[in-house]
């Protein structure tokens, strides 16, 4: 068995002895409609000093890599091969914490003093919708143009991938502990079933818990109307009022879950893996309305200096000898094509868990989260914090 990788990416406590519910007040939700902030990337860039300076500053979630001091980790070998030495900070803890901390320079297009950070799906659209985003020469990352796996393409908000390059992927679905309940088969069952009254949690991540309410009332998570989110949103409020849900949480939930504090909940496909080392009842579904299936993507900022290197290191990490090794650490999905393969090499243990590897199967009734504009997201958030506790 591969050896027990630690904190996830997802690993984000909302803090020691945290209350249920408490998710965030509408007062200090991101607010991305700001005066004057959207720029064109083909106007506000930096000279690309990459031929001059082989260097490359990166900001990533915690624990998102191969730990990289070691001589042979996947880092180290990206510097020893391009002699770009890298500046790599793990500094990303939460989306909109990390646009609050970067807003007003990269809205005023100033420089971040970053080449490259690694964001998740709707904040990622967010600033590439807000011009804040560079174009990646398609001619330099032919590896990821020709290895990223075919669910991953064509994201509504970067169908060319001009603008993103996926780092790690995830599902998000139903985790349930079989010592304490039998399998919850749709979140439906989650949400409604007696037994599980008070003893399932779901996430607090606003886009990860809507998905499946609008799946849950007939809508398409990539296409609905305010009409459709207002009864997603109702719903869910009834089963707040009636006491099904004991908390939203980060991945705290994980710990609960192991522990049997709590039957069920809605979890994230990384957290599992992870959970699954200590604990062999833990078991995750595959809802029967579908898996919500995301990514954390490679994005660089107007005013980087060093895109030409930040471009060598996407098109290295989609060889899938290098993401076969960043895979067998981090356990979420890989989206290099052919990685499944080179995984053989280094941990066959992990070949065949679709965890890792999801099949065209599991693949097939995956949906992401329509990307939202300014008014709705406004809306939407505070619809959301009213009903979780904000």
């Amino acid at each position: 068995m591969a050896q027990q990788r630690g904190m996830s990416r997802r690993t984000v406590l909302q803090g020691a002895g945290i209350a249920a519910f408490v998710v965030g007040s509408a007062a200090v939700l991101p607010r991305f409609g700001i005066p004057g902030a959207q720029q064109d990337p083909a106007e506000c860039f930096a000279q690309d000093v990459s031929e001059s300076e082989r260097r490359l500053v990166i900001s990533n979630w915690p624990a998102y890599i191969d730990p990289r001091r070691q001589a042979d980790s996947t880092l180290q070998v990206f510097q020893d091969q391009t002699g770009i030495t890298v500046d790599y900070t793990d500094d990303v803890n939460d989306n909109a914490e990390f646009f609050a901390k970067v807003r007003n320079q990269l809205g005023a297009c100033e420089p971040i003093g970053r080449d490259m950070m690694m964001l998740t799906d709707w904040m990622a659209a967010r600033m590439i919708d807000l011009g804040w985003i560079q174009p990646i020469d398609p001619q330099r990352v032919p590896n990821l143009h020709d290895n990223l796996i075919e669910p991953l393409r064509n994201r509504q908000w970067d169908p060319d991938l001009q603008f993103h390059a996926p780092w790690q992927s995830g599902l998000t679905g139903i985790a349930y502990n079989a010592a304490e309940t039998g399998e919850v088969k749709s979140f439906t069952e989650l949400i409604e079933r007696s037994d599980l009254k008070g003893r399932i949690t779901l996430l607090s991540e606003m886009r990860d818990t809507m998905g499946f309410m609008l799946r849950v009332v007939g809508a398409d998570p990539q296409e609905f109307t305010d009409a459709e989110w207002a009864q997603a949103i109702d719903r869910l409020d009834e089963v707040v009022a009636n006491g099904q849900v004991r908390a939203f949480t980060g991945n705290e939930y994980i710990q609960d879950l192991t522990a049997g504090n709590i039957a069920a909940c809605e979890a994230w496909s990384g957290d599992v893996i992870q959970a699954q080392f200590e604990n062999d009842d833990i078991r995750f579904v595959a809802p029967e309305e579908g898996l919500s299936l995301w990514s954390d993507n490679m994005i660089v900022p107007n005013k980087a200096t060093h895109l030409a290197n930040a471009e060598e290191w996407i098109n290295y990490y989609y060889d899938p000898v290098v993401a076969a090794k960043l895979a067998a650490w981090v356990n979420y999905i890989c989206p290099v094509e052919g990685a499944r393969e080179e995984m053989e090499k280094i941990d066959p243990s992990l070949v065949d868990n679709t965890l890792i590897f999801p099949d065209e199967e599991i693949l097939a009734d995956t949906f992401d989260f329509m990307p939202l504009d300014d008014a709705q997201t406004t809306q939407y958030e505070g619809d959301w914090s009213d009903v979780t506790g904000g």
